[in-house]
């Protein structure tokens, strides 16, 4: 049985991206370059909400025209071959080897955790990873803060969330510049 992991790029306060939607800021380093390839290669399928998804969509399927970045060349081919989830109520055809979600979201994360064996990687947002956390449905977080201040308002958990019990299983500092922070869920 698969475990939904949540892979999060977050500023020093916080936040997903900056207050005009920017995420221009996010530096990939060799040494998480080379992380999130292993968590990538943890997972059997990649999970996104919608607006991160558009995101994606629009620039994985070319990366390779658009960017010479080493992290953008080796990751392109890896998102297009690697089955994906969107959650989506208005989605209805992502194409990329998607499916899309829409129906309860604990029925939805319980069924796609008993159809994998390996884990389930849900890649950024916030208002997602906010409702899916609040469920108590995220089993493993990893966080990578940059050091940058963004001045926005999304952030990946929720103001309004309830107390959410978290053990650090690791913490690393990535190419003299980000800390990754990697929790678990802790069940009582």
């Amino acid at each position: 049985m698969g475990e939904l992991l949540f892979y999060v790029h977050v500023s020093l306060d916080g936040c997903v991206e900056g207050p005009h939607g920017e995420f221009d800021w996010p530096v990939m380093g060799p040494e998480l370059s080379r992380q999130s390839q292993e968590l990538s290669d943890r997972a059997a399928v990649f999970a996104y909400g919608r607006r991160v998804w558009d995101m994606m969509v629009g620039f994985w399927p070319r990366a390779e025209s658009v960017s010479d970045d080493p992290h953008d060349i080796a990751f392109a081919p890896v998102w297009r071959k690697m089955p994906k989830v969107v959650f989506s109520r208005t989605l209805t055809d992502p194409g990329w080897s998607t499916e899309v979600l829409s129906g309860d979201l604990t029925e939805e994360v319980a069924a796609l955790k008993a159809r994998y064996d390996k884990d389930i990687l849900l890649m950024g947002g916030a208002e997602l990873p906010a409702e899916l956390g609040r469920l108590g449905l995220i089993d493993e977080y990893h966080v990578v803060v940059h050091p940058v201040v963004l001045g926005g308002d999304k952030r990946p958990f929720a103001v309004d969330a309830e107390r959410l019990g978290l053990e650090l299983v690791e913490s690393r500092v990535l190419d003299d510049t980000v800390v990754l922070l990697r929790y678990r869920r802790v069940t009582a």
